[in-house]
């Protein structure tokens, strides 16, 4: 089970608004530093997350012969229900444009996953992150996203609770909290064919 939170923070500086970092993956104008991730949701009809589950597990090898698949979630709560949420990794912007035209062109991976379940998805959101330099994952302008694992929610609502009481995560909390401008968690359990779980 992991957590995503995304977060929008700000700070003051020459009385201007500059952004905060402080989590692994970040989006901000990096596109000559390499490596890239692609955060992909997808919010599917409610009565059709299953279909869909089946589908992309059934057909997964077709689309991670063209990049490599890091995770892959369905959100348990926080927001909207009845989505999924995976991250793929690219050397670069070139080989993002690379893959898209062969999955383009890709007749297998059309007729099997695509074009039976293009009718399954309301909507779909993409969005370009990157490591901050620190993680081990492999820098951000405004969005942060970080992500958590936990053994279960109820091991991450007892981690919370004690932290809540340690004086040192209050005092950084209540100092912090006024660059918040939003915030955003969904707890996301990944799916049996999930790389990272």
């Amino acid at each position: 089970m992991l957590v995503l939170r995304s977060s929008l923070t700000r700070a003051l500086a020459s009385r201007t608004l500059a952004p905060q970092v402080c989590s692994p993956f970040a989006t901000g104008p990096r596109q000559y530093d390499g490596t890239l991730y692609e955060f992909r949701t997808y919010y599917l009809k409610p009565s059709k997350m299953n279909e869909f589950l089946e589908n992309f597990k059934k057909n997964v090898h077709l689309r991670t012969a063209h990049s490599e698949l890091v995770g892959y979630w369905s959100a348990e709560f926080g927001g909207r229900m009845n989505k999924v949420f995976h991250i793929w990794k690219y050397d670069n912007f070139a080989h993002r444009t690379e893959v898209r035209k062969a999955l383009a062109k890709d007749k297998e991976w059309q007729e099997q996953f695509l074009i039976p379940n293009l009718a399954l998805i309301d909507k779909q959101e993409s969005e370009i992150t990157y490591l901050v330099p620190w993680c081990k994952l492999e820098k951000p302008s405004k969005e942060v996203h970080v992500l958590w694992w936990n053994e279960s929610a109820d091991s991450r609502a007892a981690g919370r609770h004690k932290s809540h009481e340690d004086p040192r995560v209050v005092a950084a909390v209540r100092e912090s909290v006024n660059y918040l401008v939003s915030q955003q968690n969904m707890l996301l359990i990944p799916t049996s064919f999930s790389p990272l779980k």
